[in-house]
């Protein structure tokens, strides 16, 4: 939007204080620096600035060639090159402490642009536009009766209270209204005039076909004249015409051939014809065929009367037409002694042609759209070329309350008409539009505080405004939560159901169960029971019932779902089992070891059988262990034996490495110094979150591509650590966050273990004993370590 026009005053003070900006380069206006005055807008700016705005794409004006002022937007042919005082006569313009700065210091001259006065300004050359002339003049009414002294430019009409008296359009009355401006209303007088042929009269305003009177008639009624003509015996076959009748063209000296035209009349009379004495003798005819063309036929191909040469019209013609309908969609082919008969209809009156003009109306609907472009014609054989809609528009006008009474039209509609002739005012009533006021027109704007009665006693910021609803109180307030958990602050004053997000954990009706609903309006259960499952142990296994919550009726019979963990003796087997798979397999075993159990009973053997059928037995379920998990206890043994250890053992890559996927071993093999160094920072991160006081702190590793952020984000996993890239290519990088208890450092480093993969393993060491004949059983022991420790690396492997 344009800024205002700068006051003279004003530009004057800070030009000379040089406060004044420039809006181009924002800087301060010096006396000193060469300037361009928008004579438009008269906004100041620095000269090469202005050079620059002009120059640049951002001031071209669209469909115009030019450039746009960057205050108003005015658009100018040239881009001004010189530095020219205010009033343009001095060029570079030397700068005195007692003038005005980039002025000349002479009398501006300048004149009022668009207005009509020959004064030019006084004042000296000064910024901004010049003042009004202060000179007074006389000017004319519109009348032009009387005279008026008015401020001299002032482009005002002058009108006195004496009727205008002027001369009408008719050039007989006068008129009557007061003094106005512009021409004079056509006269309304209503009279009666007569056509030229005295059978026709119409009503129409006074000057209306000024000048084509006779002295008889005024106008032309297009009907044939029928006046008697001076023979007295024929009438006037013309069309209604002003001047007198023509003679009768039947008169002996005006017929000088035969009817059919081909023959000289004075040929006829030597040939023994008798003379004419009156319009009434016949005219004699020739005996040739007649020729005449006819009404019917077409453009290529014109019908002619095929009789004798004869008086009167040519009798019916014996060929056939071919006649279009009216909007030249179809055709058809008639005799041309029926073409009087086939009519055109049209909107409301009937026409009949004939010949070439023959038509008729074919069954087609114009598909055409109107003008008001929103209906079709849908006019049967269709000849009107504009297409105007006959019906009303209807649609509401900007007002909201009225409808457009206009033809259906394109575009909007025209302002509504009506306008109401009470005082419209704001709310309060402090401002106040007088009558009269068009209709639609919004209350006015009022810059008083809102009177209104407001729910709440918090001070009103609000302005005094027309819409029925005050805007919502932004005032902040405590308010508890919809669940009254915690008082919540700084919310504003409007808000009422406000929740905080917590678990509502309200006791249901059924007295076991609490909500499981965030924090909510109204109460917990509407209409329903409680769903949640069931937590009352069973009596058989312990774990909760799980059923929907049955509050009055006991628990169902049904198999417990719950999973439970199986693991051998050993602990290395373990397998997750549903509690009544587990609970059968339990029996099954029990009841097969109870068979043998009395089997021994049998025998005469005491056998204790209550630890097979208590509940504590059935929970202590375990799997078998199998030949695996007797290798791994032969291991365990043998590593005890020999004092071997996961720790000391150079070769037991395996275990420790088994937590680093092969991919992160891939990837780090390329760069083992990178991977060296992000494990020293992980370490020290986790170490200082273990020592200090906070319980996050995170670490930032500053851009790198993808490879090594994958490489971090995969560590981070194994070091416990909460991984997160930001930013966009080139400049991604990683954060890294460890949190207390869950971040932890593994005991064997991805560094260590790759490079204990490079070092060639050695065969391991095989123990030598001294053979003692008098031990015989020695060599049985040796064998059994060999076949130890052979086993032992066999479980390595």
């Amino acid at each position: 939007m344009a800024e205002a026009p700068p006051v003279s005053g004003s530009l004057v003070e800070q030009l000379t204080t040089e406060k004044y900006e420039c809006m181009v380069c924002c800087e301060l206006v010096r006396v000193t620096a060469p300037v361009w005055s928008c004579q438009s807008c008269y906004h100041v700016f620095h000269l090469n600035c202005i050079k620059k705005w002009a120059r640049s794409p951002a001031s071209q004006a669209d469909g115009q060639s030019g450039w746009r002022c960057p205050a108003c937007q005015n658009v100018s042919a040239h881009v001004p090159n010189t530095y020219t005082c205010f009033c343009g006569k001095v060029k570079n313009p030397e700068w005195s402490r007692n003038e005005i700065p980039h002025s000349c210091g002479e009398v501006c001259r300048k004149k009022q642009p668009g207005q009509d006065c020959p004064h030019s300004c006084n004042l000296l050359c000064h910024p901004g536009p010049c003042p009004p002339c202060p000179a007074f003049t006389t000017k004319t009414c519109e009348c032009g009766r009387t005279r008026h002294t008015v401020r001299c430019g002032q482009a005002v009409s002058v009108h006195c209270s004496n009727p205008c008296e002027n001369v009408l359009n008719c050039g007989q009355h006068h008129c009557a209204e007061l003094c106005h401006g512009g021409q004079c209303q056509p006269c309304r007088i209503i009279l009666n005039q007569v056509c030229y042929c005295g059978n026709t009269s119409r009503d129409v305003l006074c000057g209306t076909d000024i000048g084509k009177s006779d002295g008889f008639g005024d106008f032309g009624c297009l009907k044939i004249c029928g006046k008697d003509l001076k023979c007295g015996n024929h009438m006037c076959s013309q069309v209604c015409h002003p001047q007198p009748c023509q003679p009768c063209p039947r008169l002996p000296h005006l017929v000088r051939y035969c009817p059919c035209g081909q023959t000289p009349l004075s040929q006829l009379l030597e040939l023994g014809s008798s003379g004419r004495k009156t319009c009434m003798d016949p005219v004699p005819t020739c005996g040739k065929v007649c020729g005449k063309p006819l009404s019917c036929g077409s453009s290529d191909f014109i019908h002619t009367c095929e009789k004798l040469c004869h008086e009167g019209d040519c009798g019916p013609c014996s060929r056939t037409s071919v006649i279009s309908c009216r909007c030249s969609f179809r055709t058809k082919e008639l005799p041309c002694t029926s073409l009087k008969s086939e009519g055109m209809t049209g909107k409301g009156h009937e026409e009949t042609f004939w010949g070439k003009d023959a038509t008729f109306m074919c069954d087609k609907r114009c598909s055409k759209k109107r003008l008001c472009g929103r209906h079709k014609c849908n006019e049967i054989c269709c000849v009107d070329k504009e297409h105007k809609c006959p019906l009303i528009c209807g649609r509401k006008l900007r007002c909201g309350l009225h409808r457009c009474e206009e033809p259906c039209h394109r575009g909007n509609c025209q302002t509504c008409w009506q306008a109401s002739f009470d005082e419209l005012s704001c709310h309060c009533g402090a401002s106040v539009i007088y009558p009269p006021v068009p209709c639609g027109t919004r209350p006015p704007v009022c810059t008083q505080t809102c009177a209104r009665v407001h729910d709440c006693d918090h001070p009103v910021y609000h302005s005094c405004h027309s819409e029925e609803k005050c805007p919502p109180c932004t005032f902040l307030t405590q308010k508890w939560c919809m669940g009254k958990h915690e008082l919540r602050s700084n919310i504003p004053c409007h808000l009422v159901d406000i929740s905080c997000g917590l678990p509502c954990s309200a006791a249901l009706p059924c007295g076991m169960h609490r909500c499981q609903r965030l924090c909510h309006k109204g109460e917990c259960l509407v209409d329903e029971a409680c769903k949640q499952p069931c937590t009352t142990p069973r009596a058989d296994c312990g774990h909760p019932c799980m059923a929907p919550c049955h509050l009055s009726s006991p628990c169902p019979v049904t198999a417990c779902k719950a999973k439970i963990e199986l693991q051998c003796e050993c602990g290395r087997r373990k397998e997750i089992m549903i509690c009544s798979e587990a609970s059968s397999t339990y029996q099954r075993i029990a009841a097969i070891s109870m068979a043998s159990k009395i089997t021994d009973m049998q025998l005469g053997d005491s056998v204790e059988i209550s630890k097979l059928i208590t509940k504590k037995e059935i929970h202590q379920a375990r799997l078998e262990c199998d030949e695996e998990c007797s290798a791994l206890e032969r291991k365990k043994q043998l590593a005890e034996a020999f004092h071997i250890s996961d720790d000391s053992d150079p070769f037991n890559v395996r275990s420790s490495a088994s937590k680093f996927s092969d991919s992160l071993k891939e990837d780090a093999r390329k760069d083992l110094k990178f991977v060296s160094d992000v494990e020293k920072e992980m370490k020290a991160l986790v170490e200082a979150v273990d020592k200090g006081k906070n319980n996050k702190k995170s670490h930032f590793f500053p851009p790198m591509n993808r490879d090594h952020r994958r490489i971090i984000h995969e560590l981070a996993q194994v070091y416990g650590l909460e991984s997160v890239s930001y930013d966009s290519e080139p400049k991604r990088n990683v954060v890294v966050i460890a949190v207390r208890g869950k971040s932890v450092c593994p005991t064997t480093t991805l560094t260590s273990v790759l490079e204990k993969e490079v070092q060639a393993r050695p065969p391991p060491p095989i123990p030598h004993h001294r053979q003692s004949d008098k031990n015989p059983g020695s060599n049985n022991l040796q064998k059994i370590e060999k076949e130890a420790v052979i086993d032992y690396f066999d479980v390595q492997d």
